[in-house]
């Protein structure tokens, strides 16, 4: 039987079609005590977005994100419902994180064009709460670590006027406090910031935790000027 925490969180959605699929897949992250975990799983229900996943080992947290490998092919992943089972066969529906590459792309393709009849999809009518939209641009920021005088230059893999995620095979820790530092129209900022998510061997997740409201709506508006300078640039579908 379905979890309170799932029943609850469900709904009816044909927004895209889903298929009745059993991938084998490798899935890591951390669980629902913050320990990093790494296990083969199975992936069902496949869509461009989202899949139930089964045959996990932890319980995962919702909101939580976890990475999503077939083949060669990686992706980051939201939790957002958990099912109750037993501790070697959990349940969770997962949403791909904006911007990833669809792991199972193949296997979709494969579906649709066999003509393949979709199954009704069901995912959580959860809404983002970003204040700020994440555009997937590639930003050079320093991350700091105040406490033991570590750092890291890197590009980030989205971001937005509150936050960011960067990839990396070695993020700093869940709920670590940094230090954020990047360039905005010739002006260094810099700013207190907070690990909400990681991911070893994938990434982290981090909000700008002491940027003013005046320079989050300034690096929005920054980011969205970069977006647009780059769009002309971006392959048109179904073009040579």
């Amino acid at each position: 039987m379905a979890s309170p925490e799932r029943a609850n969180n469900r709904m009816v959605d044909t927004s895209e079609p889903r298929f009745n699929v059993d991938l084998v897949i490798h899935v890591f992250g951390m669980d629902a005590d913050s320990r990093p975990f790494s296990q083969r799983a199975r992936a069902h229900d496949i869509s461009d977005h989202g899949a139930k996943l089964s045959g996990l080992e932890k319980r995962l947290a919702v909101g939580e994100i976890i990475g999503v490998q077939v083949g060669d092919k990686k992706a980051r992943f939201k939790v957002m419902w958990v099912a109750a089972g037993s501790d070697l066969n959990m349940e969770v529906g997962v949403k791909m994180v904006e911007g990833q590459p669809s792991p199972w792309k193949e296997e979709s393709e494969k579906l649709k064009a066999t003509a393949t009849n979709p199954i009704s999809r069901t995912k959580p009518p959860a809404k983002d709460r970003r204040k700020y939209p994440r555009h997937r641009i590639s930003f050079p920021i320093e991350i700091r670590d105040d406490t033991v005088g570590s750092h890291m230059g890197i590009k980030t893999a989205d971001i937005g006027g509150q936050g960011c995620y960067v990839e990396t095979l070695v993020p700093f820790p869940l709920k670590k406090a940094v230090t954020v530092t990047f360039w905005l129209n010739s002006q260094r900022i810099q700013t207190t910031a907070i690990v909400r998510t990681s991911v070893g061997g994938v990434g982290m997740g981090i909000e700008f935790t002491g940027l003013e409201e005046a320079s989050q709506k300034e690096l929005q508006q920054y980011l969205e000027n970069l977006a647009l300078e780059a769009a002309p640039f971006k392959k048109v579908q179904g073009a040579p």
